[in-house]
C-alpha cells in the first residue's frame, strides 16, 4: 500500500470543476484503485465524484491518497501533482 500527502492548489478548493479533472484521471489514466481523503478520516474512492466533492476541500487543505497494486507510485505521484495544481487557472 502507498499513500502521499498533497495540499489542495486549486484557488477555490476541489469544487465541481477541479474535482470532475481529478476524477477524471483517477478513473481513465490510472490502472489501479486510488483512494482520497483527510488525514485521519475514512477515504473515499477517488472515481467517484461525489464522495470527492463531499470532501469539501478548499484551497491549502490537505488530502492524503492511498493505492495499492503495479503502478501505484506513478498513479499516486500523477494524481498528486494534478491535485497540487491551480485547476482553476486552466479554465
Amino acid at each position: 500500500m502507498h499513500s502521499t500527502q498533497v495540499t489542495v492548489g486549486s484557488s477555490s478548493g476541489l469544487h465541481a470543476r477541479p474535482a470532475s479533472l481529478f476524477v477524471q484521471a483517477a478513473t481513465a489514466r490510472q490502472p489501479v484503485k486510488v483512494t482520497v481523503g483527510r488525514p485521519g478520516q475514512t477515504p473515499v474512492d477517488a472515481r467517484s465524484l461525489l464522495s470527492v466533492l463531499a470532501l469539501a476541500a478548499r484551497s491549502g487543505d490537505i488530502l492524503e491518497l492511498t493505492a495499492s497494486g503495479d503502478g501505484a507510485e506513478d498513479a499516486l505521484r500523477a494524481l498528486a501533482d494534478l491535485l497540487a495544481s491551480d485547476l482553476d487557472a486552466a479554465a
